[in-house]
Order: C-alpha cells, then sequence, then structure tokens
C-alpha cells in the first residue's frame, strides 16, 4: 500500500483507532474520509485539516450502504484504499437464556458491515492505481476473550474473510489485516484508562511505520498484539486464555 497520494476511506473515524489513523494518514499526504453516526465527533475529526472529508453512514444499514457507496465514488472518483474499522464490542454472559439484541448487532456491525460495504466498492478500487483493502481485525481473532464471545468470534470470521479475500483479489486490489492488541479507546466502558492496555497514540504510530515497510506485510502487527497471534504456532493458548479470562 502506498503512504501517500492515497483517497482512503476510513469507517468509524469519528474516534478511537480510526481516528488516529485518519489523521495520520491525512498528515502523510493522503486524501481521507471518516465516516460514521456521530455528526460532531466527526466534524471535530476533521477540524483544521483540509483534505480531510466527513460523511455520515450507518454500517448496520444495508440500502444506506449501497446509496454511499454510489455518493462517494461520484465525489470521490480517485478513492483507492478502504478501511473497514467501525466495529462494536460487549461483554456477554452466555450461560443462560439471554436477549441476543446485542449479540446480533455485533454480528450486523463487524461482520455484515464490512462485508457489504466492500462488495459495494470493490469494482471501484480494482479499476483504481494502489487499491487496497484494510480490515481491522483483533488479536482476540486468534485467542478469544472469554467474557467477549460474540466480537472475539467477528474478528475471527474477519481474519479468515479477509485471507480468502486476499486470494480472489491478487493483482487487483491488496488486501490488509491490522490485528490491534488491547488499546486505550473508548470502545469498551473504561477502556481508555486501562492499565496494561497500549496508549492509542503509541499503537498508531507503530501501525503507520509498520504500513511503511515495502512490500506492506499482509497482517499489520505490533508488538503488543504477537502473544495472541502466535499463541496457536507456539502452543501457548491455554496460558493466554488463562491471561485473558482475568480481564
Amino acid at each position: 500500500m502506498k503512504t501517500i497520494g492515497n483517497t482512503i476511506l476510513v469507517t468509524g473515524g469519528g474516534s478511537g483507532i480510526g481516528l488516529a489513523l485518519a489523521q495520520r494518514w491525512h498528515d502523510a499526504g493522503n486524501n481521507v474520509i471518516v465516516t460514521g453516526r456521530n455528526a460532531a465527533k466527526l466534524e471535530a475529526a476533521i477540524a483544521g485539516r483540509p483534505n480531510m472529508s466527513a460523511m455520515a453512514l450507518d454500517v448496520t444499514d444495508a440500502d444506506a450502504i449501497a446509496a454511499f457507496a454510489k455518493d462517494i465514488v461520484a465525489k470521490f472518483p480517485d478513492l483507492n484504499v478502504l478501511v473497514n474499522n467501525a466495529g462494536i464490542m460487549s461483554a456477554e454472559d452466555v450461560s443462560a437464556k439471554r436477549d441476543l439484541a446485542q449479540a446480533e448487532a455485533t454480528v450486523v456491525t463487524n461482520i455484515l458491515g464490512p462485508i457489504r460495504l466492500t462488495d459495494a466498492l470493490v469494482d471501484h478500487l480494482a479499476a483504481q492505481d494502489g487499491a487496497a483493502i484494510v480490515n481491522v481485525t483483533s488479536g482476540l481473532a486468534f485467542v478469544p476473550l472469554p467474557k467477549a464471545p460474540t466480537y472475539s468470534a467477528t474478528k475471527a470470521a474477519m481474519h479468515s474473510y479477509s485471507v480468502a479475500l486476499r486470494i480472489q483479489l491478487a493483482g487487483k486490489v491488496e488486501v490488509i489485516e491490522l490485528a490491534p492488541p488491547a488499546v486505550r479507546t473508548d470502545l469498551t466502558p473504561g477502556q481508555s484508562t486501562r492499565d496494561g492496555y497500549m496508549p492509542l497514540d503509541e499503537f498508531a504510530d507503530e501501525v503507520i511505520s509498520l504500513f511503511a515497510i515495502e512490500p506492506t506485510p499482509h497482517e499489520i502487527l505490533v508488538q503488543n498484539v504477537l502473544p495472541l497471534r502466535n499463541a496457536e504456532a507456539n502452543g501457548s493458548v491455554p496460558q493466554v486464555l488463562a491471561m485473558l479470562k482475568s480481564l
């Protein structure tokens, strides 16, 4: 993936990882469009950055995604990078029958949203120079967080989807997976100040340095996520699960 001269769409770009990366990509010399459902956060994200734009999008709405794709291609015909970052996470007690509304919302947001948006834009991206799709997954794609089983499962699904997508789009669109560790964001209550979680700026700076490697790695993995990513290969899944269970 090129480091400059792109037109990049970042979903969930009004806060957290999406915002931190969107602003760094902008400041490095790219045009960046951020999306989300909170207009105030989007406007704050682009303030003072002339080559950043904001467009509202609810990734849980299939019709909205279809309309958005047509609109963004018309407004930004040079769009060549899609970053599927929007996601939600919640703790769940699955030990007894429960209301599945939150679990279903997690699946729609974290799996169907990226699949639908990728489908809506793939023909356009395939016609662009330097085209890339970046799917933001998680270290929990490789070892699940027991208290967040649906979230972990959605990220495992997106890891698998990214691997298959990379093969099918080879020679047309570069497919990159970004798998963060636990990062200090507002993804869950209290997470932005939690001890042991990676500071957001430190994470984003390391990610940008990894994107600068030539050729771009298929998986963008900061040092903090390697214990999860390599757990199966190292035979350390039981130990990592025990650590995650204590969180």
